[in-house]
């Protein structure tokens, strides 16, 4: 035998010479009992033997889907991908906050309206269009109308919206130079309000530990469910139900959180001339904002304590929640407001009589008149420094907030009349009386659109480049490569065997006027007078859910967060939230 000398000797080549005649003079049977003896030598968990707070940083780096797998790995690398900082930091970066829930819900049966009694219902929040053949406006509306005689009454009507976020609403006051309360301001940076606005859902946290991962999949979950269109429909206020709620159609809802106790609430507006504020854990109304306004209130905005709402009486109300007092009373528009919005810095309101008013916010002092649309401004939104505003001479109009300068018209940006916009910068979303729904980037009109092809879309002296649309060939004779300009779908026919129909062609688009939009970090909504809600993917424009049979009357407003939506119309107040 060879002495210890002449091993140690021995270079490591010789060794594993040596190890491998030695495995080889061996049985099978032995050779796996070896195998599993060596196979830990083999392993080295470099990661694992890393500090924490170095692990951690590696794995900082890492998605949520990797997190997920890794945390399969080892326990020592499962307490290192479980970590609540990474989660935390992961949804932090969604704006995803926790909060305590409260997750029963008390509402009403629903009962659905006398459809006769819609046919008294117009649409007091849609100004007129210029350059437009009203009569096919007109008779638009009146095919609604009469499809509303001929639908039968559901019991599951409403539509709903994913999640009840906060919402602006309106108020009543006697008095116009009103002594401002300065409330306690919780919030930190510039933020958007739009038509509607997306907000935070914030409660305390004082029973349940912060589980991040948890909030994290929750949100991920719900987000599945959305693509999978699985939805739980219920109804807030149904005719006469409960008993103090709005007594007619309600135009305008805006979810709200009070930021003190983080008790998410809803408001809303209605041709009954009043403002309700409901508590969406019992389903009851808490709080009737009355005998201000004089006709129908088309417009709420609620935001860091106060609530702003517009109506047809010409009128901008302001209140103060926390006092349940009157701030001020704006009188200056010649005829119905039809958008209010308002954040830090000032309050923006539009009207029939084609302008748009500034002014300064809290003291409500006026700053400009923005008078270049030559129709009815439908609908304003805001953002720190810049305000869009859309008409029914189908521009779109984007303002210096500071100046009142106007910095750029997107002139026929629509077929027909604009009839809601959501603005979150640089992307701006809208929603016309073409059916279609259009999103775009104001400083690369990159974007999409649900109209297969757009005439005149940009100026003539644009620089820019033309406007891309969803890939896809519409003279394919094939489906092979087929994709569908308005959803993205390649699951369509070609051409020939739809015998070029126009509705066949345009299945994704909206069947009527698209009366209210909103914009989600992925994904966007929009209403229609078809009785639909649809959700379309942010980034392609592809319909990911078309959520029908829940109203019974048209659409007029829609919000919705992380948990559900929330619409209103002339059947009332309804919303969808995904299953659990």
């Amino acid at each position: 035998m060879q002495t210890m000398e002449d091993s140690s000797s021995r270079s490591v080549q010789d060794t594993e010479e040596l190890a491998f005649q030695l495995l080889a003079s061996l049985p099978r049977s032995r050779l796996a009992t070896i195998q599993r003896r060596i196979a830990p030598l083999l392993q080295f968990d470099v990661v694992g033997t890393l500090p924490t707070e170095v692990a951690l940083q590696i794995f900082a780096y890492l998605p949520f889907q990797t997190l997920l797998t890794c945390a399969l790995v080892s326990k020592r690398w499962q307490a290192l991908a479980d970590d609540q900082s990474l989660w935390k930091t992961l949804c932090q970066a969604r704006g995803w906050t926790w909060r305590h829930t409260t997750r029963t819900h008390t509402f009403h049966s629903s009962i659905t309206p006398n459809s006769a009694e819609l046919l008294d219902s117009d649409d007091e929040g849609m100004g007129d269009s210029d350059e437009e053949d009203m009569l096919g406006y007109v008779d638009s509306v009146e095919a609604a109308k009469a499809e509303l005689t001929m639908m039968q009454a559901e019991l599951d009507s409403g539509f709903a919206s994913m999640s009840i976020s906060s919402f602006s609403a309106g108020s009543s006051s006697f008095f116009r130079n009103s002594q401002l309360p300065k409330p306690k301001s919780t919030r930190l940076g510039p933020r958007r309000v739009s038509a509607p606005s997306i907000l935070e859902s914030l409660q305390e946290a004082t029973v349940v530990k912060p589980d991040y991962k948890l909030l994290h999949q929750t949100h991920m979950k719900l987000r599945n469910r959305i693509l999978s269109s699985s939805y739980r429909l219920s109804a807030l206020q149904t005719r006469g139900a409960p008993t103090n709620a709005h007594t007619n159609t309600i135009y305008c809802l805006q979810l709200y959180t009070y930021p003190e106790t983080g008790k998410q609430v809803l408001f809303t507006g209605s041709r009954d001339k009043s403002v309700r504020e409901w508590n969406l854990t019992t389903g009851m109304v808490e709080r009737v904002i009355a005998d201000v306004h004089t006709s129908s209130i088309l417009s709420l905005c609620v935001h860091n304590g106060y609530l702003a709402s517009a109506g047809s009486d010409r009128q901008v109300v302001v209140w103060h929640l926390e006092s349940n007092q009157l701030v001020k009373v704006l009188c200056d528009h010649d005829d119905s407001v039809l958008c209010v919005r308002f954040d830090d810095k000032r309050l923006v309101s539009c009207s029939k009589d084609r302008t748009v008013r500034t002014y300064s916010f809290p003291d409500l002092e006026f700053q400009f008149v923005l008078g270049a649309h030559r129709a009815a401004v439908n609908a304003v939104s805001i953002s720190d420094s810049f305000i869009v505003s859309a008409s029914g001479d189908r521009s779109v109009r984007l303002w210096e907030a500071e100046t009142g300068k106007l910095l750029r018209t997107f002139d026929n940006h629509h077929t027909r009349g604009i009839a809601s916009i959501d603005f979150c910068p640089p992307v701006v979303l809208s929603g016309s009386s073409d059916k279609h729904v259009r999103l775009f980037d104001i400083t690369t009109l990159q974007g999409w659109s649900t109209s297969p092809e757009y005439d005149g879309v940009l100026p003539p002296s644009s620089a820019i480049l033309p406007f891309p649309f969803l890939p896809g060939s519409s003279s394919a004779t094939s489906t092979a490569g087929l994709i569908c300009h308005d959803c993205g779908s390649n699951n369509i026919e070609p051409a020939s065997s739809r015998h070029d129909s126009p509705q066949a062609v345009a299945r994704c688009m909206h069947g009527d006027l698209v009366r209210t939009v909103a914009l989600g970090d992925d994904f966007v909504l929009s209403g229609s007078y078809d009785l639909s809600i649809k959700i379309w993917d942010r980034k392609t424009g592809a319909l990911v859910a078309d959520l029908t049979g829940g109203h019974t009357g048209r659409i007029f407003c829609i919000g919705f967060d992380s948990k559900k939506i929330v619409s209103c119309g002339e059947d009332q107040v309804r919303w969808k939230a995904p299953n659990s």
